[in-house]
């Protein structure tokens, strides 16, 4: 039986970004091109979040060759980079990002990411505006709109949403990226939790030299909250709801923002149950094996433990934290690595955690 819902609104990592507020206009006087034609398929679907830990803003743009050496950095495990410029749309100035949808997707919050309406309007080569922009021009979804660079497009709004970067205003798709002038690769996310901030920066100006901006997006530690109050509460109608029950009813002492966060990674809350390469299964992929220690029939289940059922699985998984410890703080960095054997996994479940504190705690 699937949990109704999934865990709605979370902000992930990349709501906290702080940008310069100005990326520069882009060059040249460009002809005009057409306006894209319309995608033949939606938008890929949203299977996880990433979380970033690096803002690299190059005026100039990054080349090829440099995202190249990015991701080879040791301890990277993803980048993903967008044109850019200062445009104008109606009477101001905005900053344009144009991506590919499927793939900057999984580097936005959580509810945008989850937003299938906004990602098929980038598809169709409509634009995103934040909602910040969407407020103060006050855009109207449907509605076409000049937006004006060296080149010049008459684009739809698809909606607004909070696009996870401040200084950031808009998204289009890279399809209209050369329409509109922009610069290729002026902006890139690093996602490299097992490598120090100093030591990643350190690298990345290496490659990409003085020129540029280089700003950390890693979280500061915060105590993360633990809901004793959630143990008392019925059968849980959706995802949040059941991690705060299981937190609270299976490891006294255990923040549930753990439970979501090792949800989310794993299995983006039941949108991949497996099984994984090494044949991890269900909402919280565990491993057969370990299932037949730890599985446990919870919240008015009947019937032998299910790995596939939410309302078993995330229990279990608190059960097994516990076990090693994430009931007390000092325990909890040992209980992680103990469920995925990798300092980046603790490094992102963590992380990730903070994130579901600062949003609901």
């Amino acid at each position: 039986m699937a949990v109704a819902g999934t865990v709605v609104a979370v902000a992930a990592a990349t709501t906290a970004m702080r940008a310069p507020s100005y990326i520069p206009p882009p060059p040249g006087a460009a002809a005009p091109a057409p306006s894209p034609s319309p995608a033949a398929s939606a938008a890929a679907s949203f299977q996880h979040i990433v979380l970033p830990d690096l803002l690299v803003i190059v005026p100039s743009g990054l080349t090829t060759a440099q995202r190249a050496r990015l991701s080879r950095i040791p301890g990277v495990r993803g980048l993903v980079s967008a044109d850019g410029a200062s445009i104008r749309l109606g009477s101001g100035r905005v900053n344009v990002l144009g991506v590919d949808p499927g793939q900057f997707r999984s580097w936005t919050p959580l509810a945008t990411a989850s937003d299938q309406r906004l990602w098929t309007a980038l598809e169709r080569g409509h634009f995103v505006a934040s909602s910040a922009l969407a407020g103060r021009l006050r855009l109207q979804p449907g509605r076409q709109y000049r937006l004006d660079g060296s080149g010049a497009l008459d684009l739809i709004d698809g909606g607004s949403a909070t696009l996870g970067i401040a200084g950031i205003d808009a998204l289009v798709s890279n399809r209209a990226s050369a329409g509109l002038g922009l610069i290729p690769g002026v902006l890139a996310l690093i996602s490299a939790p097992s490598v120090s901030i100093g030591t990643l920066t350190s690298e990345v100006r290496r490659i990409t030299g003085k020129p540029g901006t280089i700003i950390s997006l890693r979280p500061q530690q915060q105590q993360l909250p633990v809901d004793h109050a959630a143990a008392a509460a019925g059968r849980p109608a959706n995802y949040l709801q059941l991690f705060q029950a299981s937190a609270a009813r299976y490891c006294p002492g255990l923040s549930w923002t753990v439970l979501a966060a090792i949800g989310q990674i794993e299995s983006g809350d039941g949108a991949n149950m497996g099984p994984s390469s090494a044949g991890a299964l269900g909402p919280m992929q565990f491993m057969p094996a370990t299932w037949a220690s730890w599985g446990v029939s919870a919240f008015g289940e009947t019937g032998p433990p299910d790995i596939m059922n939410p309302f078993d699985a995330v229990p279990a998984a608190a059960r097994m934290l516990c076990a090693d410890g994430a009931g007390s703080a000092g325990g909890l960095r040992a209980a992680v690595f103990d469920y995925n054997h990798a300092t980046w996994y603790v490094n992102e479940v963590l992380a990730l955690a903070q994130q579901y504190a600062r949003d609901y705690g």
